[in-house]
This record gives C-alpha cells, sequence and structure tokens, in this order.
C-alpha cells in the first residue's frame, strides 16, 4: 500500500542521501532490496574495493557499510523508508495529507506542498 524505498546516507564533504530503490509496495520488498544492496553497493566516489564490513542493527532494518580500498575507506548507513503519506494505517495517512494551519505545528511527521506550486 505504501510507497517504500532503499536508501543510502553517508558523508562526503557535507551529509548525503541517495535513494537506491524507489517504488516498492511493501516492507518485506523493500527489506529484500536492502538486503540485496549490501553486498552490491558501491558509493559514486572511485574505490577500489579490497574489504567491505556489513553491520546489523538492532532494528535489522538499518545496516552500516564500510568499504576499505587501496587509499581510503567509505563508509555509508543504508535502510528502509516509507513514504508517510502513503502509510497502511489510515489515520497516519490523513495526518500527513492535513493543509490546514494546525497540520503545520502539529508533532506529528507531515508531507506539504509549499503555496503556490
Amino acid at each position: 500500500m505504501g510507497e517504500w524505498v532503499v536508501i543510502a546516507e553517508y558523508y562526503s564533504d557535507v551529509h548525503r542521501t541517495e535513494f537506491i530503490r524507489r517504488d516498492l509496495e511493501t516492507k518485506e520488498q523493500a527489506l529484500t532490496a536492502l538486503r540485496a544492496a549490501l553486498h552490491t553497493y558501491v558509493p559514486s566516489k572511485n574505490i577500489i574495493e579490497k574489504r567491505r564490513q556489513v553491520y546489523r542493527f538492532a532494528d535489522h532494518e538499518t545496516y552500516r557499510v564500510v568499504i576499505r580500498g587501496k587509499l581510503s575507506e567509505w563508509d555509508c548507513t543504508l535502510r528502509v523508508a516509507q513514504l508517510v503519506a502513503d502509510s497502511a494505517d489510515p489515520a497516519v495517512a490523513r495526518r500527513a495529507q492535513r493543509q490546514d494551519a494546525a497540520a503545520e505545528v502539529a508533532d506529528e511527521p507531515q508531507d506539504r506542498i509549499p503555496p503556490g506550486y
């Protein structure tokens, strides 16, 4: 029901987020794509991989990948995420799509289209 994605987060001069896979229908599909990416994902930097280490976080939905090259080391966090407005929970989806003034100060995650777009 929701739009699930697999993302990579890393630091390269600035913090960056890269979408590895998009438009996955279920969390299970996203987790499968995440696990497939653990051993195949490579950074956009030129790095000649000598060794790869994968660390799993306790939630089993987040991984840290460390790639050691000939001259450098690179690491990133891979995880799954769901578009809030597409949540399977109708109440969460409704709250995320509200555009009234109260929604702007709500303490819950929201998707919003800025006025004028």
